[in-house]
């Protein structure tokens, strides 16, 4: 083909994706590779690094280069992004020590998060990181490694996330963006872009943790063992890479203040562009963006397509049967029985609260509620009530964004999630923001091009993401139904406070 191309590939919660693009934008090939997610214990989120991170990515490789014909030489520039904040222990030769710690979805650490405020002071981290401690965060996930698995601990040459250990399989090059380090609280200086010594003492060495660079920076190039095992050419280019909140963010074109990315995958995620590296709250993240000179606000709900899958699998087994035996999407079904269904779901509120809660409670002893119910309801009740949910933790967002100063004009929404029309209207119509649905969802694989272009020169910089994309859909909120919501945002808001300590208690109890 003789063809200048990129390849992005992207690592997910429950999927893998790549893309091959030209630099113009063009995608002439994608592949998505489905995958298991582990629960090994109540609380616990795991992968497997080998075959889930390391074998995903060179499957989806070698796919891409068969079905189309491309040489190996014809890719210019290699970017990846996966999963965020992971906790993986890595020996010198960049083999796993153990199964990946996933991030907030794992909620193992909060002994190790009481432990890191009791010693340095919730107030005195959030001013010198600018977050608190949560699910979330990476060092109490290496402390509790320390703790509990001391023999790995000890193999452990780096601890690092998914993105940084496919690139240094790639490469040989143990790096991180200053993005994915900005969530490895409390051990990343976000002002200074370094790490922190007084945070890293007593959980690792910081020569354990990888060198920092830019999302955009080329981090090495395809090893010769890397290229047996990818099919992928010796010395093509490989980025740094980023965690793929970031890059959803960017192939979306989130790229000025005031711009937020919303994420519908097996998580809710939110980023926001900003110019003012003092913009913070107790209850967001905030760390560098993308690009040197730029900061973000991050918020994230710990379960919403897991949510939803969770309810199809378990409330929806013979619209399951059916898809298999080539009928309708289960899901499909589900959103119209979801549509059928008043706005408010006739007063069923859910929090999704079964993963425990990032923002805006940081709280990884909540509990998910159905509220509500009577026996007038049905399955599509439950549905809608599910998906309106997480709009009423949208709303709790867009509020706090704005109470210090930062509320987004123009949401960006992205994810496998914007295909469902329902969970789209009901978090503007909840939250009173319209929404931007970009007309190509390849989502975070698609943004890895771009960065990949950028990286080899190819691509002239970030901004041409909006070329690549052209003109958006516009989910517009529908004003009559603010009387419908706002007293079940309210009642939302409330559940959580008025049934936190029982939610602890089961907690405690380890159901």
């Amino acid at each position: 083909m003789g063809k200048d191309l990129l390849l992005g590939i992207d690592i997910g919660t429950y999927e893998s994706k790549g893309v091959l693009a030209t630099p113009q934008g063009e995608v002439i090939a994608q592949a998505a590779i489905p995958h298991k997610l582990l629960f090994p214990h109540a609380g616990w989120a795991e992968h497997d690094p080998e075959l889930t991170w390391w074998g995903d990515f060179c499957a989806l490789a070698r796919q891409l280069l068969e079905t189309t014909g491309v040489t190996a030489q014809d890719i210019k520039g290699i970017a990846v992004s996966a999963i965020g904040p992971d906790v993986l222990p890595i020996d010198e030769n960049f083999k796993p020590l153990r199964m990946g710690i996933l991030y907030g979805i794992d909620t193992r650490a909060v002994v190790e998060i009481d432990e890191l405020n009791a010693i340095h002071g919730e107030d005195v981290i959030f001013n010198e990181t600018a977050n608190s401690l949560s699910s979330q965060s990476m060092g109490p996930k290496i402390l509790w490694v320390k703790k509990n698995e001391p023999e790995i601990y000890k193999k452990a040459r780096w601890f690092v996330d998914a993105t940084t250990f496919i690139v240094a399989r790639l490469t040989s090059r143990v790096v991180v963006d200053h993005f994915s380090a900005g969530a490895m609280v409390p051990m990343y200086d976000p002002w200074k872009r370094e790490w922190n010594p007084k945070y890293t003492e007593g959980i690792l060495e910081i020569n354990q943790l990888p060198e920092l660079l830019w999302s955009h920076e080329i981090a090495g190039h395809i090893t010769e063992s890397a290229s047996q095992e990818t099919g992928l050419a010796v010395g093509t280019p490989v980025t740094t890479g980023t965690i793929d909140a970031g890059a959803e963010a960017l192939s979306v074109g989130v790229i000025e203040p005031g711009e937020m990315m919303m994420m519908y995958g097996s998580t809710i995620f939110m980023i926001q562009v900003t110019d003012n590296d003092q913009a913070r709250d107790k209850r967001l993240w905030a760390n560098p963006y993308l690009f040197p000179g730029t900061w973000c606000l991050l918020a994230g709900m710990a379960t919403s397509g897991a949510l939803t899958r969770w309810f199809r699998d378990n409330f929806a087994n013979e619209l399951i049967t059916a898809e298999e035996n080539g009928g309708e999407n289960a899901y499909s079904v589900l959103v119209r029985e979801a549509e059928a269904t008043p706005a408010g779901a006739e007063g069923v509120i859910v929090l999704p609260y079964f993963s425990g809660e990032r923002t805006p409670i940081m709280d990884p002893r909540a509990r998910g509620m159905i509220f509500g119910l009577s026996l007038t309801h049905t399955r599509g009740h439950l549905f809608r009530s599910i998906l309106e949910g997480m709009g009423h933790g949208v709303k709790q967002h867009v509020d706090l964004f704005t109470a210090i100063g930062a509320r987004p004009r123009r949401i960006k929404s992205v994810g496998g999630g914007t295909k469902n029309a329902v969970w789209l209207q009901a978090v503007s119509d909840i939250s009173g923001v319209p929404q931007e649905v970009a007309p190509l969802t390849f989502g975070a694989s698609y943004g890895d091009a771009l960065l990949a272009g950028v990286a080899v020169g190819l691509v002239a910089g970030p901004e041409e993401i909006l070329v690549w994309q052209g003109r958006a859909k516009i989910i517009e909120p529908n004003t009559n139904l603010a009387a419908t919501y706002e007293p079940l945002s309210e009642i939302y808001s409330s559940l959580y406070q008025s049934t936190k300590e029982q939610m602890h208690k089961l907690h405690e109890m380890d159901y």
